[in-house]
């Protein structure tokens, strides 16, 4: 199942300062027996219709990776379609948007990324990131990765960071856009390398992978998931990976940290929210699907062999994760300056 996802697939792959309190799963959730019923469409079962998967960024990226193969398997589980949305733009922005104004009936999801947490740094909201929202499940994390166009004269990190120093502002990075997990673990690259490189935001993943290999763009730092499959075709070289340990589905491949950046850690994860004053019930149901699909053998051989691991929370638990990664990724926008176009 999870194999002929993976071969049908493209080479797909914050909050400010605002203080989360224990309503991360809002209040506005506690619904009434009735109320339930309503949302949940006139009674019937959930779900009684197809669901809506809302992805904030263009194929090509993780999060649609992951979407497509959690929204397939959920599919078979609740016996309804889970339609993939991709809405991209404003560095997924647009596609939260969507989700988050739309009815909290259950049938409209976002599935966020660790983007999610640098929004509210970057760029002025229409909502409210932590009332407008009900975590529903974490689904797993994953290093990034340094990689460069295969005839960047650079064969590890050392000499890619000495190459950037002997030309100053010559040298490129391509990413998802500004505020996108590229663009950021990029910034702290930079920052912690002392380099002078020059970004080139595109409009998702996919754009900027194909920017690295046609040689329009050196150098990316992405989610491992997304760069994995041009790694292994020899479309793009790998110098190091952004884990606090060597990734099992590259362990030739040393870590950022251990190949020139000491302290340099830099993950990627993924999860699903939904809109604010969703039922408490529709949550459980949906997170205690997803556990299982999550916790499945399959579903874990998939994410390792992609460079990536199950991480299976709460939905408080989920809420507290992204609060800690608000706090962290925050700092690195004010260091590095970055602001909306």
């Amino acid at each position: 199942m999870l194999g002929s996802l993976r071969r049908a697939q493209y080479s797909i792959v914050l909050v400010t300062g605002l203080m989360f309190s224990a309503a991360i799963v809002p209040a506005a959730q506690a619904q009434t027996a009735s109320t339930l019923r309503q949302a949940q469409g006139s009674g019937q079962a959930y779900p009684a219709r197809p669901i809506r998967m809302i992805v904030p960024f263009p194929p090509g990226g993780s999060n649609d990776i992951v979407a497509r193969v959690i929204g397939q398997q959920l599919t078979e589980r609740l016996g309804k379609p889970v339609v993939i949305d991709n809405r991209g733009g404003a560095g997924g922005m647009i596609g939260t948007e969507t989700a988050i104004h739309a009815q909290p009936d259950g049938y409209t999801l976002l599935i966020i990324s660790v983007a999610y947490a640098y929004n509210p740094w970057i760029y002025k909201l229409n909502y409210d990131p932590v009332k407008a929202v009900a975590p529903v499940a974490q689904l797993g994390t994953g290093p990034n990765s340094l990689v460069v166009h295969p005839g960047v004269p650079a064969n590890s990190v050392k000499e890619l960071i000495a190459l950037a120093k002997a030309r100053p502002g010559q040298l490129n990075y391509a990413t998802a856009g500004i505020g996108s997990f590229q663009h950021m673990s990029s910034e702290m690259f930079r920052i912690m390398a002392g380099i002078n490189i020059v970004h080139i935001p595109f409009k998702g993943g996919g754009p900027a992978m194909i920017a690295v290999i046609a040689g329009q763009s050196q150098i990316s730092i992405g989610s491992l998931l997304q760069t994995l499959p041009h790694i292994r075709s020899g479309k793009m070289k790998a110098l190091g990976t952004g884990g606090a340990r060597r990734s099992p589905a590259l362990p030739e491949v040393p870590t950022i940290a251990e190949a020139g950046v000491p302290g340099y850690e830099a993950n990627n994860w993924w999860g699903i929210i939904a809109p604010a004053g969703i039922s408490p019930a529709v949550v459980k149901k949906l997170n205690t699907e997803i556990a299982a699909i999550l916790a499945t053998p399959e579903t874990q051989k998939w994410f390792l062999g992609e460079g990536g691991e199950v991480v299976s929370r709460t939905p408080d638990g989920f809420g507290k994760w992204i609060l800690s990664e608000m706090e962290k990724w925050g700092k690195v926008v004010k260091q590095a300056g970055i602001k909306a176009e």
